[in-house]
């Protein structure tokens, strides 16, 4: 891994460890939190008790819930990057003012942004770097695809912040869904004689759709051919041909579009005349992106697939960030029920903290464990809940970081 990554993740983020910020909201830092854990709860391996146990329905649920689906769907696991997304979005407003109250300038805030951008967009390849022999230049993880798009974001929120007009926003929401989806359907399928082993897939996939909505394949589609060229300028072990799960660089621009969605969510969260108000515009926006991409998905013009972040992705994950967002706000602050939502709290307000830890201690505190403990300390309850006994003290351990730092008032800022 290129030691210039390693010395810049240290410089960027160190650098801006800080105290808490004063304005919050506990229900975003909840919903950020649940999203967080659900990702640090990849530890738990749950698809190994499913193995172990195959007649067993409620871990084969389980295991199908903290799995990414092959292609068309969506699992709750399927809902973690949208819900991050969308919640940088939420958060703009609130950073925004916070900075004016500062009496920030305008280029000060540009620069802060751009900062951010290229933080994240270089954290994110560090991340995906961290076994490899070489800077793995890739751009799909979640961290580069937000930083990618972050630039564009600020600049839609500085401009409806000035004119407060929300038709903006939907209208270039509106302009990137049908753009990107245009980029697919103008790209053409393949042909009789198509290579399909520079693709990572066959012809027969059982996943592979048909009529016009295979412009959305697995690697057979725009996406991949723009990564064929463009990764391909980087250095590598070997030329790029595909991405194994699908991800593509291009995500970043639907993405960008879960943000928006989440700058809308934000707005209204911020200039809410009341919870009822508040409430009920979440769920009719929900319920309207719902429709939307049901009706796209099953009239074969745009299917749901959160792998290449399709516009009908984007609507229904969308959807459901708004409804995952209304429950925390109800619960969390009209409810002021925050004491029981402590332990996501702590996660939510260090999230960065906690996607680090979460993708680069757990083998490390695993392998700490069968050190000080044993080979097979996680055995107690026999081999098939090994993994589920290692993960909830990784689990354990992880959040016990966090709650440190908390109580240290230490938080990593991008």
């Amino acid at each position: 891994m290129s030691v210039f990554l390693k010395i810049l993740l240290t410089y960027l983020t160190l650098k801006d460890t800080a105290t808490l910020p004063p304005q919050r909201v506990s229900s975003v830092d909840a919903y950020r939190g649940f999203v967080m854990f659900l990702m640090m709860a990849e530890v738990l391996r749950l698809s190994r008790v499913a193995e172990a146990y195959p007649d067993s329905a409620f871990w084969a649920f389980l295991d199908f819930h903290q799995s990414h689906v092959p292609w068309v769907g969506c699992s709750l696991h399927d809902l973690i990057q949208p819900s991050f997304s969308f919640l940088v979005g939420v958060a703009l407003p609130y950073s925004m003012a916070s900075r004016a109250s500062k009496n920030q300038t305008v280029p000060m805030m540009w620069f802060h942004t751009i900062r951010r951008s290229l933080i994240l967009i270089l954290l994110g390849i560090f991340l995906r770097s961290m076994h490899s022999e070489q800077t793995n230049f890739t751009f799909e993880d979640t961290l580069t695809q937000i930083g990618l798009g972050y630039p564009i974001l600020f600049a839609l929120g500085f401009a409806t912040e000035k004119i407060r007009r929300d038709a903006l926003i939907w209208g270039v929401l509106a302009v990137i869904l049908v753009g990107y989806a245009a980029l697919f359907a103008l790209y053409p399928l393949p042909g009789p004689d198509f290579d399909w082993s520079q693709t990572g897939t066959t012809a027969d996939w059982e996943h592979n759709l048909t009529g016009f909505a295979a412009h959305w394949n697995k690697n057979t589609n725009a996406a991949w051919a723009f990564d064929r060229w463009f990764l391909n300028l980087f250095p590598r072990e070997k030329p790029f041909e595909f991405n194994g799960g699908g991800y593509s660089t291009l995500s970043f621009i639907p993405t960008l579009g879960t943000m928006i969605l989440g700058l809308i969510a934000g707005k209204w969260l911020k200039s809410a005349p009341s919870s009822e108000w508040l409430l009920k515009r979440f769920a009719m926006t929900a319920g309207i992106l719902f429709a939307l991409a049901l009706i796209l998905h099953f009239t074969g013009l745009n299917p749901i697939v959160k792998r290449i972040w399709t516009p009908a992705w984007t609507l229904f994950s969308g959807g459901c960030a708004f409804l995952l967002l209304s429950a925390f706000y109800f619960v969390v602050d009209v409810k002021d029920r925050k004491s029981s939502f402590f332990w996501l709290i702590v996660i939510g307000t260090n999230s960065i903290a906690a996607y680090l830890i979460a993708d680069g201690f757990g083998s490390f505190i695993r392998q700490s464990f069968k050190i000080h403990l044993g080979q097979r300390y996680d055995a107690v309850f026999g081999d098939g809940y090994a993994s589920l006994v290692s993960g909830a003290l990784i689990l354990l351990v992880m959040w016990l970081i966090l709650r440190w730092m908390y109580k240290k008032k230490i938080f990593i800022k991008i």
